[in-house]
C-alpha cells in the first residue's frame, strides 16, 4: 500500500486506485502479500452494524466518526461501508438516501478505497432485474464513490456471478469475484459432499475466467474453522498464484479471529474485522485482535490508532439497544443451522414482529430443516430470506418437514420461496428439490431455466424518469436537482420502498438532522432535544405531553418549540389498525381448519392486497389475499376450487395467524362443472 503522510487526510489505497486503476491496483494488493502482509477490511460501517443492529446505523452516526477512520485507518486495502441490506433500510426504516451517505462518506474520507456488497444479477434488491437496472447501478455507484465491488451470487450461480463480474469490470471498478462458502469443506471432501474443494476450485476458474480482479471467500454464517481455512485457502493460492485473496466471515462461533489469522498463514492476502466494539459475536472478528495477532508490521495498522474509534462506537451502540439480538455468548448451534451473521439480528427482529419471539429457538431449528427441504443450498441474501421466511412459515403453522412435502400443494407459502422455485434467483447447486418444487408451483406457473435477467426485456428507465418526476420533482436533494439517475435506478430495483420514502420526506421533509435517540427511542415528557437545522439554526423542541386517543386513532402531541407552546395531531401507529374509534378492540372470525374452504392468515402480518370478491368463482391454487410481514410477502391461495362466499379483509388491514380471510363454497364448484343450456349455445 502507499506510505502514510501527515496530511489531514494520510495517503491510502484509494490514492493508490486512482493512480493505478483496477487492475494495478490488485497487482498492488497481491505484491503485499507476497511481501508478508496481510492487509484489512474495517467493516463497522456495513456488515457489522447489519450483523448486530439489525442494520440500522444511521449516516450522522458514521459521519461523525469519519475524519478520525480517514485519520487513523488509513492504511486499511478497503472501507465496506454499502451496499448489502443497507441500501434499502435506509430508505426503508431510517428515512435516508443510501447515495445522499455514500457522497458525504467520500467526501470525508477521500483516502480509503470504499467497497460495497453486490449481489451480482440482483444487484442491491432481492429478486431479478434486467440486465439495464444492474449495469446502470454499477455504473452509478461507481460514480458516487464505490471502489471494490464485492461480487457474490446467492446460490455461487455461475451465469449470474459472471454476469456481476463483467458489469463491474464494464463500469471500471474493483471486481472481487466472490465464492460464497458454506457446509464444512474438510468434511465434504472426505465424505463426498456436495460443497467439496473441487467444487469451490471450479467456482475459483470461473471468476478469474469471468475477469475478476481478485477473489474473495464469503464465509456468511462463520463456518470456517482453522483446518477448512487452512486447506480452502491454501488450495486457492496454489491454484490462483497471482490473484489477491480477500476473506470475510463472522464470528457467531467465537473461532473468527483463530480462522482468520490461519487464512493470513495460507496465503490470504487481507481478511475482513470490525472494530472491537462492534465486532463479534454474529459480526466480523475483532480488528484488534487481528491487530494484535498479525502485528502492525505485516498489516499497516496500530492498536492505538484504532482504538479510540472503538471507544467512539461503543458509546453510539448503546443508542440501538433495542435493535440488539442479545446474543451473549458464542453459539456453536450456527454449524447446526448456518443461519448467516448478517441474518441473525435481523431475522429475530422480524420473527419477535411476527409473533415468534419465544419461539426463536424453534426458528433456528426449522432454518435446518428449511435449508433441507430447499435442497442444501448456500445461504445468503436473498437466497437466506428464502430459508428464513420458509423457517418462519413453518413454524408459525406447526408443521413438520414431512408435512410441508406432503400439503405443499394446499399451502400459501411466502412469495420468497414461490421466486426461488421458478428460478428467479436462478439454479442451485445441484438442481431443485423434488417433489416439493412441482408441487410448490402446480401446473400454473412458469420456470425460468438460465440467468433471469438475460430473458428480460431492457426496463425503459427513461420513461421511469419522466413519472418520477412529474411525481416527486418537487423534493430537491442538497444540489437542488430533483430526481437523479440514481433514484431512477432506486425506484426501478425498489419501487413500493422508494415511494414510501418520497412520501415520507414529502411529508416530513429531512429528519437526517434528529438525534439519533430520539430518532429511536420516543422522547421522554419534559425532555428537550436540539436540532441542527443549518449553519447557524438550532431548533430545540421540549416534549410536554401526549393527549387523549380520538376518533381516527389520532392524538394532539403537545411541545414548545424554542420556547413557545405548539400542538399537532398526529395518527397513533402504536394502537391496532383494527381498533375501532371508540377504542373497542375488533376481534377477527378464526378459520376453522377443519373446513377446506375456510382460508386463514399464514402468518400475522398486514394485508396488502384483495385479489378476489364475493360471488366470483376461483380455482384452487388461485391468489386470494397478499399479506405481509417484514419484508416477507405471502401469497395466500384458495384451497379448493369454489365461489368465494365471504371476504373478511381489505387492503390496510392487520391481521394474526389463523384469522379468517375468506370463505369459500367448495360445493359450488360441483355446480358450475355443468354448463348451462344459454351458454352451450353462446359458444357454438
Amino acid at each position: 500500500m502507499c506510505p502514510a503522510s501527515t496530511s489531514r487526510h494520510p495517503t491510502g489505497g484509494a490514492r493508490c486506485f486512482s493512480r493505478k486503476a483496477p487492475a494495478g491496483f490488485a497487482a498492488a494488493v497481491r505484491e503485499e502479500g507476497r511481501n508478508g502482509r496481510t492487509l484489512l477490511t474495517d467493516t463497522t460501517m456495513r456488515d457489522a452494524h447489519q450483523s448486530l443492529l439489525a442494520t440500522r446505523m444511521r449516516t450522522s452516526d458514521m459521519m461523525a466518526a469519519a475524519p478520525a477512520t480517514a485519520r487513523n485507518m488509513s492504511q486499511l486495502l478497503s472501507l465496506e461501508c454499502w451496499g448489502g441490506a443497507t441500501f434499502d433500510v435506509a430508505y426503508r426504516f431510517l428515512h435516508e438516501c443510501p447515495w445522499r451517505r455514500l457522497e458525504r462518506l467520500r467526501a470525508e474520507i477521500p483516502n480509503i478505497p470504499f467497497q460495497m456488497l453486490l449481489r451480482g444479477a440482483n444487484g442491491v434488491g432481492y429478486s431479478a432485474y434486467p440486465d439495464n437496472v444492474v449495469k446502470g447501478f454499477v455504473k452509478e455507484a461507481v460514480a458516487a464513490g464505490v471502489d471494490i465491488f464485492r461480487v457474490f451470487d446467492s446460490l455461487n450461480y455461475e451465469e449470474n456471478l459472471v454476469f456481476g463480474v463483467q458489469a463491474v469490470v464494464e463500469a471500471g471498478g474493483v471486481a472481487e469475484g466472490t465464492i460464497c462458502y458454506t457446509g464444512d469443506v474438510v468434511r465434504d471432501t472426505k465424505n463426498g459432499g456436495k460443497f467439496t474443494l473441487d467444487y469451490y476450485m471450479k467456482l475459483g476458474h470461473v471468476l478469474v475466467d469471468s475477469g475478476a480482479h481478485m477473489l474473495a471467500v464469503k464465509d456468511m454464517a462463520g463456518l470456517l474453522t482453522p483446518e477448512s481455512s487452512k486447506m480452502l485457502i491454501g488450495a486457492l493460492r496454489a491454484e490462483f498464484p497471482d490473484v489477491p485473496i480477500h476473506v470475510h466471515t463472522h464470528d457467531t462461533t467465537g473461532l473468527g479471529v483463530a480462522s482468520m489469522l490461519a487464512c493470513a498463514d495460507a496465503g490470504a492476502d487481507v481478511v475482513d474485522g470490525g472494530v472491537d466494539s462492534m465486532s463479534g459475536m454474529t459480526s466480523q472478528p475483532s480488528l484488534g485482535a487481528l491487530i494484535a495477532g498479525l502485528g502492525p508490521e505485516r498489516c499497516g495498522l496500530n492498536l492505538e490508532d484504532v482504538w479510540p474509534l472503538s471507544l467512539y462506537w461503543e458509546q453510539v451502540r448503546r443508542v440501538y439497544s433495542g435493535f440488539e439480538c442479545n446474543l451473549r455468548a458464542g453459539s456453536s448451534d450456527v454449524y447446526l443451522h448456518e443461519m448467516p451473521g448478517g441474518q441473525y439480528t435481523n431475522l429475530k427482529f422480524q420473527a419477535t414482529s411476527l409473533g415468534l419471539a419465544e419461539a426463536w429457538d424453534d426458528v433456528k431449528v426449522a432454518y435446518a430443516t428449511a435449508n433441507r427441504l430447499l435442497g442444501n443450498i448456500p445461504k445468503v441474501t436473498p437466497s437466506s430470506k428464502v430459508v428464513g421466511d420458509l423457517a418462519q412459515f413453518i413454524v408459525s403453522s406447526g408443521l413438520t418437514e414431512e408435512e410441508v412435502v406432503d400439503q405443499a400443494e394446499q399451502l400459501s407459502f411466502p412469495s420468497s420461496v414461490v421466486d426461488y422455485m421458478q428460478g428467479y434467483l436462478g439454479q442451485p447447486p445441484g438442481g431443485f428439490p423434488e417433489p416439493l418444487r412441482s408441487r410448490v408451483l402446480g401446473k400454473d406457473k412458469e420456470t425460468v431455466s438460465g440467468r433471469p435477467g438475460a430473458s428480460m426485456a431492457p426496463m425503459d428507465l427513461d420513461a421511469l424518469r419522466i413519472k418520477l418526476t412529474d411525481k416527486w420533482g418537487r423534493l430537491a436533494d442538497p444540489t437542488g436537482i430533483s430526481i437523479r439517475e440514481r433514484d431512477v435506478l432506486s425506484a426501478a430495483m425498489y419501487p413500493d420502498v422508494f415511494e414510501e420514502y418520497c412520501r415520507w420526506r414529502d411529508r416530513y421533509g429531512d429528519c437526517s438532522r434528529i438525534p439519533t435517540r430520539a430518532f429511536v427511542t420516543p422522547m421522554e415528557q419534559d425532555e428537550e432535544i436540539s436540532v441542527v437545522m443549518n449553519k447557524g439554526r438550532i431548533a430545540y423542541i421540549k416534549f410536554k405531553a401526549l393527549g387523549e386517543l380520538l376518533p381516527g386513532n389520532e392524538r394532539e402531541v403537545f411541545f414548545e418549540l424554542n420556547g413557545l407552546p405548539r400542538v399537532v395531531r398526529i395518527v397513533d401507529k402504536t394502537v391496532d389498525k383494527n381498533e375501532s374509534e371508540s377504542g373497542a378492540s375488533m376481534t377477527r372470525e378464526k378459520a376453522d381448519p377443519n373446513e377446506i374452504g375456510e382460508v386463514g392468515a399464514p402468518l400475522s402480518g398486514d394485508v396488502i392486497k384483495v385479489s378476489v370478491k364475493a360471488g366470483q368463482m376461483v380455482k384452487a391454487g388461485e391468489e386470494l389475499v397478499v399479506c405481509s410481514a417484514m419484508k416477507m410477502e405471502t401469497s395466500v391461495r384458495a384451497s379448493c376450487d369454489g365461489k368465494v362466499k365471504h371476504v373478511g379483509v381489505v387492503a390496510g388491514d392487520s391481521v394474526k395467524t389463523g384469522d379468517l380471510l375468506v370463505s369459500i363454497d367448495d360445493s359450488a364448484s360441483a355446480e358450475s362443472e355443468t354448463p348451462e343450456p344459454a351458454a352451450e349455445v353462446a359458444t357454438a
